[in-house]
């Protein structure tokens, strides 16, 4: 990636949770912000392109499969990696909806950022056509 900070666009209904997210993420050096709902964070995600969006299924006004869905039919967000981080059992879901990745809740911190990190290497790769 760039000498830039990687911008993490989190969608979590539990501030708990995404306090924790934010803690994590930002102790590695990545940018985060986060959309209250489903519908904020698709227009998020078209003003801001993040690298990463990490989104829970159940948030209010639009649930995070959707969300997912048009991200990765919208030309101008289908780059985007998605993380779809749940309690509910979805996986299968998920990856229907165009996710890039599936986390299984609680929230662990190796997982997520080894789930984050690894997206970024495969878009790295990607780039430089790299195998």
């Amino acid at each position: 990636m760039s000498s830039r900070a990687i911008l993490v666009l989190v969608v979590e209904r539990d501030p708990v949770i995404a306090e924790l997210e934010r803690y994590f993420l930002e102790a590695q050096g990545f940018r985060v912000v986060f959309a209250r709902d489903g519908i904020d964070a698709l227009q998020m995600s078209r003003e801001l392109l993040p690298d990463v969006i990490i989104t829970e299924i159940l948030v209010p006004r639009m649930d995070g499969l959707a969300v997912c869905s048009q991200v990765k039919r919208d030309p101008t967000t289908r780059h985007i990696r998605v993380v779809v981080f749940s309690i509910l059992h979805a996986k299968d879901r998920a990856l229907r909806a165009g996710a890039d990745a599936f986390i299984l809740k609680p929230l662990e911190e190796d997982r997520l950022l080894g789930t984050v990190r690894s997206l970024l290497d495969d878009t790295q790769d990607q780039r430089t056509g790299a195998v």
